[in-house]
């Protein structure tokens, strides 16, 4: 970033296309104009909102390309609308809305780099029993993209059993078990998580060569007797003390010569790059007591502790990309 008063000055206003575009999601309009186009006063009308409020929004959002405005009237263009109305199949809005918590929680972010977050009250995530197959289902509308490309960057070589620990609806165990057609595959989620995965992989075939496990890694061991074991987008949420403990549970499911890999942030020495990493620490800064980022030296130094060996830096991290393998002896 150049290091001049315009520069600078944009950067205290960053927030204003963020605000209008969760606006526009709390109102729901995606959903609303993505069947047919319709006047502010129509709009308007149906959310039991102002004219004038509704025009001005909807204007701005049209300027970021959500939306496209013709002869005065409103409409949300398809490949917007397969993302953001909450009726498409493919829709990522349960997840676009957890940050319109996340407005509410970072708004206090202040008070809790001055007090601590146990000062501040409780932050959980803004999603109720009802939304969370929604929300479950459009991590899969995510992560089933990414899953190939990390599977292939693993290289799972000639590993049989995985387990999948925090593997939610299972978008990469199924991704591992497509490319790797003789291996046999362990999910361990919490009881509503594992419904949700029974369900969607019902459709799939795979169910015959997967192991549905309900329990709580915080309080449950692990299931036993797999040579490749997976922790995908999990230690971040995690204090090093829960980390380390984790990391044992892992090493006693694991078979002699198993293999961990952790996908996650994996930030540099200083824990300022990349940005994307340093940001969710910010998050997990608001929203769990203990949690944060942390650099590949931090986490071979927890595998190590734990028993593993070999702890390697497969991937840099880009976006919670990187992978972090170690082995069991």
């Amino acid at each position: 970033m150049p290091m001049t008063p315009p520069a600078i000055l944009a950067l205290g206003s960053k927030f204003q296309e963020s605000r209008v575009f969760l606006t526009a999601v709390e109102l729901d309009v995606f959903t609303l104009l993505a069947k047919n186009p319709m006047s502010a006063r129509e709009i308007a009308h149906i959310l039991k909102v102002t004219v004038r409020g509704i025009t001005i929004l909807l204007d701005a959002v049209v300027s970021m390309d959500l939306l496209e405005k013709k002869e005065g009237r409103y409409h949300c263009p398809a490949e917007v609308a397969s993302l953001l109305s909450k009726e498409s199949p493919t829709s990522i809005m349960p997840m676009v809305k957890l940050t319109v918590g996340g407005w509410r929680r970072w708004s206090s972010l202040t008070d809790i780099v001055r007090n601590g977050k146990e000062n501040t009250g409780p932050a959980a995530l803004d999603i109720g029993e009802s939304e969370q197959e929604a929300f479950i289902g459009a991590m899969h509308t995510v992560a089933c993209k990414m899953a190939p490309g990390i599977v292939a960057a693993i290289q799972p070589g000639d590993a049989r059993k995985l387990l999948d620990i925090g593997g939610g609806s299972g978008s990469y165990t199924q991704a591992f078990l497509d490319a790797v057609p003789g291996m046999t595959a362990t999910i361990f989620d919490l009881p509503p998580v594992i419904n949700i995965a029974r369900r969607r992989l019902a459709p799939t075939g795979l169910l015959d060569r997967i192991k549905l496990v309900a329990g709580d890694f915080y309080n449950d061991e692990l299931p036993a007797g797999h040579d490749l074991a997976l922790l995908s987008a999990i230690i971040h949420q995690n204090s090093p003390e829960q980390n380390l403990e984790l990391y044992r549970k892992i090493f006693r499911a694991l078979l002699p010569g198993g293999r961990l890999v952790i996908r996650d942030n994996i930030m540099n020495s200083d824990h300022t790059h990349p940005l994307s990493g340093a940001l969710f620490a910010v998050n997990m800064l608001v929203v769990t007591s203990g949690g944060g980022t942390y650099s590949f030296d931090e986490i071979r130094a927890s595998l190590e502790s734990a028993g593993f060996m070999d702890v390697t830096l497969i991937q840099p991290d880009e976006k919670m990309n990187g992978l972090v393998e170690g082995f069991k002896p």
